[in-house]
């Protein structure tokens, strides 16, 4: 099988495809990105007079990935929390667009072009 430049491969992609692939780029190089899910926890503080006794519990939000095969966990400040979920967001933006330029590929050889 030839390998081809990218100049090349560019011609041969469908504008979707390089939709797709501007839309990652500007995601890559627009900020921060996070591997992970946002988990809210509820919790009972065990103050006699606290709302949490009678049912409106605590929530804190946890930000929880896996690294070498170990679970992490880290508390997420409410300062935080927009910045955050933001950085999951692109994080999972790019997880799609990728899943998309797979998909563009396996085509291609489906159909099997170069």
């Amino acid at each position: 099988m030839a390998q081809h430049g990218p100049e090349i491969l560019k011609s041969k992609m469908t504008t979707a495809e390089r939709e797709v692939r501007s839309r990652l780029a500007q995601l890559i190089s627009s900020g921060a990105l996070i591997r992970a899910t946002l988990t809210v926890r509820e919790r009972v503080c065990g103050r006699a007079t606290c709302k949490c006794v009678t049912g409106e519990k605590h929530a804190s939000l946890y930000l929880v990935s896996r690294q070498d095969g170990q679970l992490r966990q880290l508390f997420v400040p409410k300062d935080l929390e927009a910045k955050v979920r933001q950085w999951v967001g692109q994080y999972q933006r790019v997880q799609e667009l990728l899943e998309k330029i797979s998909e563009f590929h396996w085509k291609r050889i489906q159909d099997r072009e170069e």
